[in-house]
């Protein structure tokens, strides 16, 4: 018989939940049978459900935690929805309703002074549980967490029926259905999936207590100086119990061994507060404490806090919270926002994750791979957009890799609430409450790209103060206030990342912060293969767009991504051909975004995140690493830009900068740049060298490449008829940086002029020219400023790099005049270059090759760096004229504590360049790829004679005969 009746079901909060005794009812725990069935189906037989004797032989095994939608393709009733399209062609009608959830199981053993919990850490979206015919209560949102109370309701002698009515999120998703997953319905990353993300999408389990429980720990930390750490802890205490309890509340952090007593007498079905501050307990000031740092400012290191009630000898509860001392600071000076920790500035090196798994099927040690990728990467921080990823295993991983955590709520811009904005606002003090003990979280967000609406913004704000003390900073909007925008989310040439300035959309102009800007990254050939089908590999079809190449992912900018592709590097002849030109723009790309904000750090820039640096489907945009853990070009081009000490190339000057965002100077340290031709001979006249010292936290500039030999017009001086706006003035035209600019007014008629210094003859001109172009213009000379010549003039201009050519003339005045401008705005030219009828010659190939070290006073390898140049800009067409390489390799397998290593030696046995290798492992048994694994590096390039030790580091169950197969194989293979 069905009973809705609260009974001695007391639903309250509990965090950290890890009591003396803890027994999961996780489906792969195999404690409870979990089946699930649309509440259609079951229709009238709702109320026999809950009988042990029910007949469920109908109903779908059920994955807990996770979705309805998967637990009906882990049971190979859907077809792979990676694959293909198989997920456009899904019913949803059949998942988008509700489920009924239905688990079956034993009575754990506990004597009469103790009490069984029922603990549930989250429903999609709406959740109705009952046990053994009584109704327990409603979660309301995802956050949600429910602590029961079931003692009394439990059979002791026999089984047990939990059964869970999930209601999915109805349509429209964003932010109507808020809290929940707001891309479930599909986003331009990920599919729609049916079901919505919907069924019991966290943790189930029991837990055994004595008669007091202990209620949301909270443990905050402040450092007022390096040697000292302060730390402050409090609890709730309940009393479940219907007579009063004397005990003890003790507490131990390790490392240390500092324990703490208080005595707590706590009335029947009451709470009180037990805290511990240094008002009282001198002992939590910490003497020269392990502090936690992000990832390249040190070590992230954690303290272990145990807190235990204790009566009459026997332990009641139990909780073990891991910590960090740590303190947050922030400022928005010249409104760019800055983060401090342990009153050091951080530049912040991060990614955006939009969901862990589109299908919720990423769970425990799998986050540690994922974030341990991004350390790897030598980022710094992952934003949790707009609160996707809700696992607690997610920021444990955080904390332990030294990784901040951007941490939104689920609103995104849409101007409407949610339907309920009160449930929204509990689950987001669940969400602070929850996670607030992670020393990995830095700032909350309250929307994405758009400020949270009137309550919310207010509620979220006091929620923080409330329920976070202030000790985390509260950023209503994610691209604006102290921010500069969001996006673009497509690629650009390296330049432009150097340029003042790339701009995003909202927020203030400038580097400054940026939460997110990206761009498409094509997946290798063997990652293509396992989610497209072979009719669809080429050319370019619908089916790509399924995989977001194409209008399903136009901020991503598919077509440009492809045009440049082909104008850069050849057009592709094929797929394979596609996909390994890819990598090169992937490289070049993501390493140049890095590297333009860290040139003008700290001159406004302040952090940037990459859009994504996570992948959740099988895509080609927005990734570093693939579904399948492939490190494609994308993560080497980070991992290599966000070195802590790192030297770089300005594509844009030419200037040699060394970026040291770690906590120590790097003193007395050498910088070396050799430029080598295609065949692999060394360009004295351009290689430079110089030793300095690298201040900590900050970008030193060391010297410029002297590639600008001919060029007449080269640091002249330049006048003009305007240079309004931020941009710098008219001399931008000779500086040879591509990433400044002249800009005129908007009026047809306006002009730039370079005096050269004296008369010379020259006979051509190249105009570089930014989007704002002149549609009609000319060319005029003069040996003074009185008579004036046209050599050249054009109705109809092209923009982009024009080069003109003309009779030789003697001139030392030579001026663009404007006519018609292509566009509203005015004329504006990235360079004037002028030239002689015959150029001096420069011995550089039409590709050539950049080769950076940084070295210390030992001479032992600091950071190196590499990049490919072309005469004519981003041309890179020569490099599939490199001759053939002969490559060596050798290699070893070792294992220890469960891990297999690679140990490997590439060399090139040729003068010529090996460019752009990849290495890659497989298992011998099957020809599939060992991943995941941990690489040091990829895609390098050798010269002549030179060779590299690679390593390949991966759980040994992914080759247990120990039979692999190494490949070694540069793009002029």
């Amino acid at each position: 018989m069905l009973r809705i009746v609260l009974i001695f079901c007391c639903v309250f909060i509990a965090g950290n939940v890890a009591a003396q005794r803890v027994i999961s009812l996780n489906s792969s725990a195999g404690t409870g049978s979990w089946k699930l069935r649309s509440q259609d189906e079951v229709g009238r037989d709702s109320i026999k459900i809950f009988s042990e004797n029910y007949p469920a032989e109908n109903w779908i095994k059920a994955v807990v935690p996770g979705t309805v939608f998967t637990s009906y393709v882990e049971a190979g009733i859907e077809k792979d929805p990676n694959f293909g399209d198989n997920i456009y062609q899904v019913d949803k009608h059949k998942y988008n309703r509700n489920f009924w959830y239905r688990a079956v199981f034993n009575t754990p053993s506990f004597s009469n002074s103790e009490n069984v919990w029922l603990n549930f850490e989250g429903i999609n979206r709406k959740g109705e549980l009952f046990l053994n015919g009584y109704r327990l209560g409603m979660l309301d949102g995802f956050m949600q967490r429910g602590h029961f109370n079931i003692t009394r309701l439990l059979n002791r002698s026999g089984k047990n029926v939990l059964a869970v009515l999930v209601a999915y999120p109805p349509t429209p998703i964003p932010n109507y259905q808020s809290p929940t997953y707001i891309s479930s319905d599909g986003w331009d990353w990920m599919p729609s999936v049916p079901g919505l993300l919907s069924g019991i999408t966290d943790d189930v389990f029991l837990s055994v207590t004595g008669g007091v429980t202990i209620e949301d720990p909270w443990i905050r930390t402040r450092v007022p100086a390096a040697d000292r750490g302060v730390v402050s802890i409090s609890s709730g205490l309940r009393n479940g119990s219907e007579k009063d309890i004397s005990g003890q509340c003790i507490i131990n952090i390790q490392p240390g061994n500092i324990e703490l007593h208080r005595n707590f007498k706590i009335a029947a079905g009451k709470e009180v507060e037990a805290s511990f501050d240094t008002a009282t307990y001198k002992q939590l000031v910490v003497k020269n404490p392990k502090l936690w740092w992000p990832n390249g400012y040190g070590a992230p290191h954690l303290y272990t806090c145990s807190i235990k009630y204790v009566a009459n000898g026997a332990v009641l509860d139990s909780r073990e919270i891991k910590f960090g001392i740590r303190e947050y600071a922030y400022d928005t000076t010249g409104s760019v926002l800055h983060l401090y920790i342990n009153g050091k500035r951080v530049f912040v090196k991060g990614g955006n994750w939009g969901m862990s798994e589109y299908l919720l099927r990423c769970r425990g040690e799998e986050y540690g791979l994922k974030v341990k990728l991004h350390r790897e990467m030598n980022m710094n921080m992952i934003r949790n957009w707009i609160g996707s990823v809700t696992d607690e295993e997610f920021y444990d991983a955080c904390d332990k890799y030294g990784i901040m955590v951007w941490d939104d709520f689920w609103l995104n811009s849409h101007p409407n609430l949610p339907e309920d904005v009160f449930a929204f606002n509990r689950n987001a003090v669940e969400k602070i409450r929850r996670l607030r003990n992670h020393a990995s979280i830095a700032v909350w967000c309250g929307d994405n790209e758009g400020y949270p609406l009137p309550p919310l913004n207010g509620w979220l704000r006091e929620n923080v103060n409330a329920y976070d003390k202030g000790d985390r900073w509260y950023q209503a909007n994610s691209h604006s206030d102290a921010l500069t925008g969001s996006g673009p989310w497509t690629n650009f040439q390296p330049d432009w990342y150097f340029t003042k300035y790339p701009g995003g959309f909202g927020g203030n102009s400038g580097w400054g912060f940026r939460t997110e800007i990206g761009t498409a990254v094509f997946t290798t050939f063997e990652s293509f293969k396992k989610f497209m089908p072979q009719k669809d590999w080429w050319p370019r079809n619908d089916m790509w767009d399924k995989h977001f190449f194409g209008k399903s992912a136009a901020n991503g900018g598919p077509d440009r991504y492809e045009k440049s592709i082909n104008e850069s590097y050849g057009t592709a002849t094929g797929i394979e051909d596609f996909c390994r030109k890819a990598q090169l723009l992937n490289i070049e790309t993501n390493k140049a975004l890095y590297e333009g904000w860290q040139h003008h750090m700290w001159n406004d820039a302040s952090g940037v995140m990459t859009w994504m640096s996570q992948s959740a489907y099988p895509s080609f945009v927005w990734q570093t690493y693939d579904y399948y853990y492939d490190l494609n070009g994308a993560y080497w081009g980070v991992k290599k830009a966000c070195e802590p000490v790192h030297i770089q190339w300005n594509p844009a000057d030419n200037a040699v900068n060394v970026v040291n965002t770690s906590p120590a100077d790097a003193r007395k340290v050498t910088a070396v740049a050799e430029v080598y031709n295609m065949d692999g001979r060394l360009q004295q006249k351009y290689s430079k060298s110089m030793r300095s010292d690298a201040p900590s936290n900050a970008s030193t500039s060391f010297f410029n490449i002297p590639f600008t030999v001919d060029n007449l017009a080269y640091r002249k001086a330049v006048t003009a008829s305007s240079s309004p706006g931020v941009f710098e003035p008219a001399l931008c035209v000779a500086d040879n940086n591509r990433g400044s600019r002249w800009s005129s007014a908007y009026h047809d008629d306006e002009w730039i002029c370079i005096d050269l210094g004296a008369p010379t003859e020259i006979a051509s001109v190249v105009l570089n020219w930014e989007a704002a172009y002149g549609k009609a213009y000319r060319l005029l000379v003069a040996v003074d400023t009185s008579s004036w010549q046209e050599v050249y003039s054009t109705t109809n201009g092209k923009g982009g790099l024009e080069t003109i050519r003309f009779k030789p003339v003697t001139a030392r005045y030579v001026k663009m005049r404007g006519v018609k401008r292509a566009t509203q705005w005015g004329y504006s030219l990235y360079e004037m270059e002028v030239y002689r009828a015959k150029k001096v010659a420069t011995g550089l190939s039409a590709v050539h090759f950049i080769k950076l070290r940084l070295t210390d006073d030992a001479g032992k390898l600091i950071s190196d760096n590499f990049y490919w140049r072309g005469n004519k800009p981003n041309d890179y067409k020569d490099l599939n004229r490199l001759p053939k390489s002969d490559l060596e390799i050798s290699s070893k397998l070792s294992r220890d504590n469960g891990r297999a290593t690679i140990s490997a030696v590439i060399g090139n046995l040729k003068k010529s360049v090996a460019f752009a290798i990849r290495v890659q492992a497989y298992r011998k048994s099957d020809g599939e790829r060992i991943l995941p694994a941990i690489m040091n590096s990829n895609y390098f390039t050798l010269l002549g004679g030179e060779s590299k030790r690679i390593t390949i580091t991966f759980d040994e169950k992914l080759l247990p005969d120990g039979e692999y197969l190494l490949k070694a194989e540069p793009y002029n293979k």
